[in-house]
């Protein structure tokens, strides 16, 4: 095979034989020449040498001795010792597979795998893996549904899967085949359109703690809910309105029986410590593989080793920083502060700083566990090549790198609007300012070698991912609560079964003497309605209330208002106002309602013959009217907002609304307010 010098001396005698032809022939033989020199000089992409400075030449390299490459600056969540897992997943595939696994920041995606294949110059599937999850996949002259894998990958599993579990899912789809894949892929993506994403896998410090406060919760409320409510609820079923006489004959239960539930009570507590372990069974926070010793040290070797070769060291997993030009002048500038009477050692590291990384994004951590492996004093400048931020830390000089960084502009010390915009974050320009600038440091006798041997608190990137144990932390406060809320649910239940006590009093008249209140009371009555109501309901107020002997003062005050409404005769007389009747009806069953014991002041402010209120709302009292009041309402109002307007009690003749009327404005108060009113007006008149 010829040369391209060969090949251009070739086409230089070709063209001389033709030099006695016509000026067109010497025309077209220069013309060869110079293109045949040119092609000889200028040698095709296929064919030049892979660069080793490049990153993608660098992971090429890599991948030519192992189709799979785990980073080493990820080992909180993809430990190097990963690998094999990787590789075995990888040959499931059935194609010739290469994995990248690499920061998210430091892989360009797709255009990366491309760059890649290209330099190593193989087909097959080539995969782009970040700390989280499959990123990319590209088929280069092998058949594989990339594309389907990628989605089914990506949306059958939640966020927090890890990036061996997405791996395999992407594998396991790969393997399926073309139709199936493309099945599943878009089954994947309509059950994510219509679900959202899938449930996380894994729970964080506060859910445990969450956990661990419900646990002691559980331990200490149930048990008790169970000894306060079991006999408080048989005792009232016991003693409910209509309930047979025998059951309400006290029996003395024998003394198994009186132990029981104490016994159940205790079985509970110790049946839900028992399950809790069961149910609540996560024992990590991440996928993430615990990582190994070696795993957290591989990059601190390798970054220390470059660094006893070369001062500065560029991390070949990322885009390059600097090009020849600049290390040139960045080696001549800490050649001169080497040998200057003041200066010392500089080594540079452009390496990225990650939260997964070992240091945990701690650049100070990071360069004194590189100066500890190293072994050598002086000044350790730390540059991020993706985020393109610079940290200076001195080891064992004396000089205050603290003053010097303060002295520096945020501009070369985190970069500005150009900088950032830049792919290379011009750090060759700014680290020949830092350099500068560490020329004029002065030392100073206040610091210490021994400040380098500090050690400085991090994460432990072995225990970071695990929970604490479920009976820790919030459990203890968690028993308190769980009996506070004991307490507190037997306070609601006794409450509502006071409550539930009211209806079955009215099915039993005979332990009751009084009327049912009507819910279904016309919302415009007619006068005779009214007049006929409250002569049932006086009779019924005047035979319950007898002489007055059981009459508290709430009951002795609700029915001396409601006999000052009938003038204290007794009589419903017919020349009595609707407004008056009305006031007559809510009043006099307010007084049987209070001798039956029951303490509510308020009755349905839609329609006060609904009887008693459950609540108060705002609520529309007009159908035209978008204005909203505040009103207390009964079971069946609230259950039926809609038809409120349509149930508002309505006074006759008229259909004015009765809270529109002077004596029943205070209805809606309670009947304290409205006995009042009756007074004043009884007064007035």
């Amino acid at each position: 095979m010829k040369t391209g010098g060969e090949r251009g001396d070739s086409a230089m005698r070709a063209a001389t034989k033709k030099a006695d032809g016509t000026t067109g022939s010497r025309l077209l033989a220069i013309l060869t020449f110079l293109v045949t020199l040119f092609a000889a000089a200028t040698p095709s992409a296929q064919a030049a040498t892979p660069s080793p400075d490049t990153q993608a030449a660098y992971l090429a390299e890599q991948l030519r001795t192992n189709p799979v490459y785990v980073t080493d600056q990820l080992p909180r969540e993809i430990p190097k010792s990963t690998t094999p897992a990787f590789t075995k997943l990888a040959k499931r595939t059935g194609v010739p597979t290469y994995v990248l696994v690499l920061p998210m920041e430091a892989a360009d995606g797709e255009a990366l795998l491309g760059t890649v294949h290209d330099r190593l110059g193989k087909d097959g599937l080539y995969v782009l893996i970040d700390d989280s999850s499959v990123t990319d996949a590209t088929a280069y002259g092998v058949t594989a549904p990339a594309d389907d894998a990628l989605t089914t990958a990506q949306y059958e599993l939640p966020f927090d899967a890890g990036p061996l579990r997405s791996f395999e899912r992407f594998v396991d789809v790969i393997a399926e085949g073309g139709a199936k894949a493309a099945t599943r892929a878009q089954a994947a993506r309509d059950k994510y359109d219509s679900d959202g994403e899938p449930a996380e896998m894994y729970i964080g410090p506060s859910d445990r703690d969450n956990q661990s406060f419900l646990t002691g919760m559980a331990i200490t409320g149930v048990p008790l809910a169970m000894l306060l409510l079991i006999p408080y609820v048989r005792r009232w079923w016991r003693r409910r309105p209509g309930a047979p006489v025998s059951l309400n004959k006290r029996t003395q239960p024998g003394r198994w029986r009186r132990h029981l539930l104490p016994a159940a009570a205790v079985a509970t507590a110790a049946a839900i410590a028992a399950a809790a372990p069961l149910v609540f069974d996560q024992t990590t926070s991440s996928a993430s593989p615990r990582p190994r010793a070696i795993d957290l040290n591989a990059r601190i070797d390798r970054v220390a080793e470059a660094l006893s070769q070369d001062p500065v060291y560029q991390d070949p997993e990322s885009p390059r920083a600097l090009d020849k030009t600049q290390l040139a002048q960045l080696h001549t500038r800490i050649e001169k502060f080497r040998s200057s009477a003041a200066g010392g050692q500089v080594f540079m590291a452009l390496v990225p700083q990650l939260y997964e990384d070992e240091s945990g994004s701690d650049e100070e951590y990071f360069a004194h566990a590189v100066h500890d492996k190293l072994g050598k004093d002086g000044v350790y400048i730390v540059a991020d090549p993706l985020d393109g931020y610079i940290n200076v830390f001195d080891h064992g000089l004396g000089l205050d790198t603290y003053d010097l960084l303060n002295a520096l502009p945020e501009s070369v010390v985190y970069g500005d609007e150009k900088s950032n915009d830049a792919d290379d974050h011009l750090l060759g320009e700014r680290l020949t300012k830092v350099m500068t600038a560490l020329d004029k440091t002065e030392r100073t006798e206040d610091l210490t070698t021994s400040d380098a041997d500090e050690a400085y608190p991090f994460t432990d990137p072995i225990t970071e991912d695990e929970l604490n144990p479920l009976f820790y932390g919030d459990f203890w406060p968690g028993l308190t609560i769980g009996a506070l809320t004991a307490g507190a649910l037997f306070a609601l239940v006794a409450a509502a079964l006071g409550i539930a006590r009211k209806p079955l009093l009215r099915r039993h008249p005979e332990l009751l003497q009084t009327s049912t209140l009507s819910t279904t009371s016309p919302a415009m009555p007619t006068k005779p309605y009214l007049r006929d109501t409250a002569r049932t309901e006086l009779q019924a107020m005047a035979r319950e209330y007898g002489t007055g002997e059981r009459a508290d003062t709430r009951t002795r005050t609700r029915y001396e208002a409601t006999m000052l409404l009938t003038a204290d005769s007794g009589n419903v007389d017919d020349d009595l106002s609707p407004s008056t009747l009305t006031a007559l009806i809510i009043l006099a069953r307010a007084t049987r309602a209070a001798l039956a014991g029951d303490d509510s002041n308020l009755c349905c402010g839609v329609n006060p013959l609904h009887g008693p209120a459950k609540t108060s709302r705002h609520v529309r009292t007009s159908s035209v009217e978008t204005r909203r009041r505040m009103l207390p309402v009964c079971e069946i109002c609230l259950d039926d907002p809609h038809k409120i307007p349509a149930r508002l009690l309505k006074l006759p003749p008229n259909g004015r609304p009765y809270y529109e009327d002077e004596l029943l404005s205070a209805v809606p108060d309670g009947f304290t307010k409205l006995g009042r009113k009756v007074r004043e007006t009884a007064h007035a008149q």
